[in-house]
């Protein structure tokens, strides 16, 4: 409990705030048309999911209707106006449109980690300035972020083959098929992945490496120095997905994912004194708005 509550430096669940919330907005913009498509389907490919299960609607009216009013109090939340009401309708609204996406047969993780930080997020102060509770939400949600690689490792090893996972006979056939499959329907595919499998060895290495990050995630809770290892780990990780599988993982890549475990309060360091403070809900601490920037 004691490291649950501990405090956190001045302006870093802003920075976070404005980072997650930012990102997620991006985010709609970029898959509202995907979304639209997929309300275009078939009904009979519909297979609700999550909360769609429980508030349905597959029609492209619907999705427009529900896109429109998650980022309008998307923008109200960025903005810190009205917090404790914007906040968690954008949170419901961003859980529903990813929850749609993944009710047409093909369920996708990339999206479920910004979910959870998102709701974490509208149970937080983050946008109500200076807090003496401002450290729980960035230890909830490094914890979110934790547990979400160490349950994959957990996977591996339960659905994988167990330990003959890391022989990377299991990993190299995957990626071999994956790229297979995307080359024959004309979807992207990597074309570094024929010289790769060809050398076992790169996947018996990346077998180990994978359930490091993955089962090793929980270290990056012990302090500043395991944490920034551990995100250098999982970040090249995600770049040699990339690279091997053409799979694009943007949320840790862009290094959002793990804001809450970085210095993040660094990148607004630069703003003029006393600009759009009410919207980046920054507080002077002691005068100096120079005292809140040390991790």
């Amino acid at each position: 409990m004691t490291w649950l509550m501990a405090g956190a430096p001045a302006g870093r669940l802003n920075a976070v705030r404005l980072l997650t919330i930012g990102y997620a907005l991006v985010w709609i913009a970029v898959r509202t048309d995907h979304w639209h498509d997929l309300s275009r389907l078939p009904v009979s490919r519909w297979e609700p999911v999550g909360i769609v299960n429980s508030v349905g609607f597959d029609s492209t009216t619907a999705v427009t209707i529900v896109v429109v009013l998650t980022f309008a109090v998307g923008v109200a939340a960025l903005g810190n106006v009205a917090w404790s009401i914007s906040a968690p309708l954008f949170a419901i609204g961003f859980l529903w449109l990813t929850s749609f996406g993944a009710s047409w047969g093909q369920i996708l993780h990339t999206e479920h980690l910004l979910v959870l930080h998102l709701l974490v997020l509208a149970a937080s102060p983050a946008g109500r300035g200076a807090s003496a509770t401002a450290g729980w939400p960035l230890k909830v949600m490094s914890a979110v972020t934790v547990a979400t690689y160490f349950v994959a490792g957990v996977a591996k090893l339960r659905f994988g083959g167990g330990l003959d996972w890391l022989a990377g006979d299991g990993l190299l056939r995957l990626v071999a098929h994956d790229n297979l499959r995307k080359r024959l329907l004309g979807d992207a595919w990597s074309p570094i992945s024929p010289f790769a499998v060809g050398h076992p060895l790169i996947f018996q290495v990346g077998a180990w490496v994978t359930l490091l990050v993955e089962l090793g995630a929980p270290l990056a809770l012990l302090g500043r120095r395991w944490a920034y290892t551990w995100i250098a780990l999982a970040w090249t990780f995600h770049l040699a997905v990339l690279g091997l599988m053409a799979v694009l993982f943007p949320y840790p890549l862009f290094g959002v994912a793990f804001a809450s475990m970085l210095p993040v309060e660094r990148l607004f360091a630069w703003r003029p004194a006393g600009l759009v403070d009410r919207v980046r809900g920054y507080k002077r601490v002691d005068g100096d708005a120079r005292s809140g920037l040390r991790p």
